[in-house]
């Protein structure tokens, strides 16, 4: 890693505690969480639960493995430096552009969907309109300085927090004064076991759920994407990561139970929102409006986090010499400003496209897939760029402060989740398919690798 020699072309530190902790809440809090948990209530049962806490353990420890790597070396921006200093410049090359495609593929999902909640109020309203609305909004915030990123996550995660806090609240207080819901039902904690035991729908359902549940964690990483512009990361950056596990209990493992203790799994309809449902059950009308409202935000937040997130791979792979030096420029700001507009137009133009030609709707689905695939591909070579870590810097793991659990264990033990997800996706025909494409993004790859290898020769 050089260090660029001018003061005026650095990320700036604008990021505070603050910022970095909702950022990390906002990452581990997906749209999948609020959408998503019907239908995975509906193929696990109460066995969802370990599902979520699984893949909540084994992410702390990549986010462990990243955590330690980045604070080895603060010259380090993101994962694509470390990456390809550890591992080597085609691993740098690989991780950052496929980072760059998954968010460019989630923040145009993102933003559909925005368009299409904005619809639930106003039917009428041509779905470009909010879509273009929301990306010009994001843009400009985002050109002004990562504090306005920072702020924008802050608050959107802070709805996405309370809405949680009040769902799981209101749940609890169903069950403690023996709620009745109309179709006779009692809210009982018993609900969890006694329809069919933990495992009702048996491992075949067990194993169903880990096909939905991970893509709800897509994100997570976003927290060292922010590093580098992180105030004090040597105190910010672990609190953030280590409050992981408590924000899973609290956001996803309590608000399943509450929606499962009050609505047995049954009942609970995988098309509809469990968090809508629940709130109609406890008398507030609009609960419907509300959820929507609640889910924008984290469309929206979404969408901010892909604009960041590209921009700032962009500017790490020209740093490393992976894409054009113009990538690299700052505006004075200090925002990767070229970056950032060429990313938003390339999401931009995803989702539009998706307007203009309807069929390609199918596709996108098909593609937003395979990104929670390409996650997964993100998230192994941070921890093989970990294992590599230790063999050639035991010195500064030695004298590191913020000490990966576990070591080079878990992360062979998390790489081997990794490989069983992956053999999950081939039992459904539509993961089964873009686990089959995802080979051709690599060959594509390899192909941008080798011309830049040749165009450097020459």
């Amino acid at each position: 890693m050089q260090a660029n020699p001018q003061a005026s072309q650095e990320l700036k530190r604008g990021l505070s505690n603050r910022h970095l902790q909702l950022i990390a809440i906002g990452g581990a809090i997906g749209t999948g969480l609020f959408l998503g948990a019907g239908k995975s209530i509906h193929l696990a049962g109460p066995s969802i639960l370990l599902v979520y806490l699984i893949i909540g353990i084994m992410l702390f420890f990549v986010m462990r493995a990243m955590g330690e790597l980045l604070l080895s070396n603060l010259d380090y921006k993101s994962f694509v430096d470390f990456s390809t200093d550890l591992l080597g410049p085609w691993a740098g090359f690989f991780c950052g552009w496929t980072y760059w495609f998954c968010w460019i593929v989630t923040g145009a999902a993102e933003i559909i969907a925005v368009a299409g909640y904005v619809q639930f109020w106003f039917p009428s309203l041509a779905p470009w309109i909010p879509a273009l609305a929301c990306m010009g909004l994001l843009v400009v915030l985002n050109l002004v300085a990562v504090k306005l990123f920072g702020e924008l996550e802050f608050w959107f995660a802070l709805i996405k927090v309370v809405t949680i806090i009040a769902l799981v609240g209101t749940g609890f207080y169903m069950i403690a004064t023996g709620f009745r819901s109309p179709a006779g039902h009692t809210a009982s904690l018993s609900h969890l076991w006694n329809d069919g035991g933990v495992f009702p729908n048996g491992i075949t359902g067990f194993f169903a759920g880990f096909q939905i549940a991970v893509f709800a964690f897509v994100g997570i990483e976003l927290v060292g994407t922010a590093a580098a512009e992180t105030a004090d990361p040597r105190r910010n950056l672990p609190k953030a990561i280590n409050a992981i596990p408590i924000r899973m209990i609290l956001f996803y493992v309590l608000a399943l139970v509450v929606i499962m203790a009050v609505t047995p799994w049954r009942q609970v309809v995988p098309e509809m929102s469990p968090f809508v449902a629940l709130f109609l059950l406890a008398g507030i009308p609009i609960a419907a409006s509300l959820i929507n409202f609640v889910v924008m935000s984290s469309a929206a937040s979404s969408a901010n986090s892909g604009v960041f997130s590209t921009s700032r791979m962009l500017y790490g792979l020209a740093q490393e010499g992976h894409a054009p030096k113009s990538f690299e420029k700052l505006s004075r700001t200090a925002v990767p400003a070229f970056g950032l507009l060429v990313s938003c137009l390339v999401l931009l133009g995803t989702a539009l496209l998706t307007y203009v030609v309807p069929s390609l709707i199918e596709a996108f689905t098909l593609i937003t897939t395979l990104s929670a695939v390409l996650f997964m591909f993100v998230w192994s070579l941070i921890l093989l760029s970990y294992i590599a870590y230790r063999r050639k810097r035991p010195e500064l793991h030695a004298q590191s402060q913020y000490k990966m659990p576990g070591g080079v264990f878990m992360c062979w033990a998390c790489l081997a989740f990794f490989a069983f997800v992956l053999v999950l996706l081939t039992l459904k025909p539509d993961t089964l398919q873009a686990l089959l494409i995802a080979p051709v993004w690599f060959v594509l790859l390899g192909i941008g690798y080798w011309l830049k290898g040749r165009k450097a020769v020459a």
